[in-house]
């Protein structure tokens, strides 16, 4: 509950921070040069794959000493972390610095002096590189369910950041001063953090030279580094893969319509993750305690949440959504019924398959390399076949196959099978309970909010928008609670864990 709540209050503080300050950057220190930071900032997002997912597969075999509290075995595997992030950093050093070799050809065409280029390239990626030598044992706190500490002070320091480079920026227009407090707020976070991780864990004390021999000591770690290597490429291929393809058979215009509308629906799935993701380590926790019966009850209790929400906010993407876009850019940009539906079903999707790409990360289970290779081969076969016969709406229908098939029919299986050790039946027979339930939720707030609540509301534009969308969001919210709270032990489980958390939260 305390990772859910800084993660939503950070959410929107750095939602609300960049709304403010965006356009005072933008005015002040020009669109070019706030478009090149974040092309600088893409670039050093691509180096990071080379983290090859260590971090994930640490995070993991930390759950199990946490749960037994078996503290020399935590600092033998922070000491390995701490090892093989000193050598990825490095590996990310030498490759920047070879990269920034090549700055003066993919600037050629910018009026930014070089000499800015190259200290906000290597601003950047120092304070990048701070991850890697001096804030790894952070992983630590995330695997403790501490997460919220990371969080905060990251969101505090971001925050207070922002606020300066705003100020100095209509003061001072200077592009150096603003990349200076991006590197000094990156060290100060730096500091900051490690000084709380200190206080928290005074017995923590990881020693880097040991971590080679240590390293022989946890296989294991070696082998999820591997296998959640290759998951991080076929998850960025499969992210790249929709604009690529609905350039190649739409065009690029219909790519910028696109981009609109999964703007908006990435920020919602965005911001529903950073409440219920923030269960993560709960549950590898959970599944360390070895109370097989416990964990099955948990997740039953999040798909049947996860569920809940999916519901209205596919409902509602689904009805309001067009009217936003109309409002917010012009009706030149609404895409299709058919389109909108599709996104509208995707984004719910994504929000739903958190609850098995979850307990799948919490039980280890990464063995399935091939899986995102095959959802991408499956997205451009349909993909090709779809944008050849029906365009953009052709498009979506091959990613919705894919993810049906690897996401809603393998990952399930392999989680029950190799997880809970238990028949998939158990799954199904809950998966469709509760889309029956959402279906008959979804069509009779539908028809009572048309013929009973519509009627009434005159008011037109962004006023009409918000009054019909809070009061269709309130009519399916009550309706599908009631039909889940009457026929789902899993909602009414996670209801009374909720109020039980909230009380002992005020006592």
């Amino acid at each position: 509950m305390l990772n859910a709540k800084i993660n939503l209050i950070c959410y929107f503080a750095s939602f609300i921070t960049a709304f403010f300050t965006r356009k005072i950057l933008l005015d002040h220190l020009g669109a070019e040069f706030i478009g090149f930071t974040g092309t600088v900032g893409s670039l050093l997002s691509f180096l990071n794959l080379a983290e090859l997912g260590i971090g994930t597969a640490i995070g993991y075999v930390l759950y199990k000493p946490i749960a037994d509290g078996d503290k020399f075995k935590i600092n033998e595997v922070i000491s390995v972390l701490g090892y093989l992030y000193r050598i990825i950093g490095l590996a990310i050093l030498s490759l920047g610095i070879i990269g920034s070799l090549f700055l003066p050809l993919i600037f050629n065409d910018t009026t930014i002096p070089l000499g800015v280029i190259y200290f906000a390239f290597y601003a950047y990626l120092a304070s990048s590189l701070l991850g890697y030598f001096a804030n790894y044992r952070a992983t630590l706190l995330s695997a403790d369910q501490r997460n919220y500490i990371v969080t905060g002070y990251f969101q505090a320091t971001t925050t207070g950041k922002v606020i300066l480079q705003m100020t100095f920026a209509i003061y001072f227009k200077s592009f150096i001063i603003y990349l200076s407090v991006e590197l000094f707020f990156g060290i100060i976070n730096s500091i900051i953090l490690n000084w709380k991780i200190n206080k928290t864990y005074p017995w923590l004390k990881s020693d880097i030279k040991c971590g080679h021999l240590l390293l022989k000591k946890y296989p294991e770690i070696i082998k999820y580094i591997k296998q959640i290597f290759a998951h991080k490429v076929g998850w960025v291929i499969q992210a790249q893969l929709s604009p690529i393809l609905i350039y190649y058979f739409a065009s690029l215009p219909i790519v910028a319509l696109y981009t609109n509308y999964t703007l908006l629906t990435q920020r919602i799935e965005s911001l529903i993750s950073a409440t219920i993701n923030s269960a993560g380590a709960a549950i590898g926790n959970l599944i360390a305690e070895g109370n097989k019966e416990n964990t099955l009850k948990v997740f039953k209790e999040l798909l049947a949440l996860r569920m809940f929400i999916t519901t209205i906010v596919t409902a509602c993407i689904y009805e309001f959504l067009p009217q936003f876009i109309e409002l917010w850019l012009g009706k030149q940009y609404i895409l299709g019924n058919a389109t909108g539906t599709l996104i509208a079903i995707l984004c719910g999707l994504n929000i739903t398959r958190g609850a098995i790409d979850q307990f799948n990360h919490a039980f280890g289970l990464y063995g399935d390399i091939w899986a995102p290779y095959i959802e991408c081969t499956i997205t451009i076969v349909f993909a090709i076949i779809g944008g050849q016969a029906w365009g953009l709406p052709g498009i979506l229908l091959g990613s919705l196959i894919s993810t049906i098939t690897i996401n809603y029919i393998w990952k399930p299986y392999y989680l029950f099978s190799r997880g809970f050790k238990k028949n998939c039946i158990i799954y199904w027979r809950i998966f469709i309970t509760h889309l029956i339930i959402a279906t008959m939720a979804y069509i009779i707030s539908i028809y009572f909010y048309d013929y009973v609540i519509k009627p009434f509301i005159s008011a037109t534009g962004w006023i009409g928008l918000i009054i019909e969308g809070a009061l269709y969001l309130l009519t399916i919210a009550l309706v599908n609670f009631a039909g889940f709270f009457i026929t789902s032990k899993g909602f009414r489980d996670i209801c009374s864990r909720l109020k039980f958390s909230i009380k002992q939260k005020h006592h």
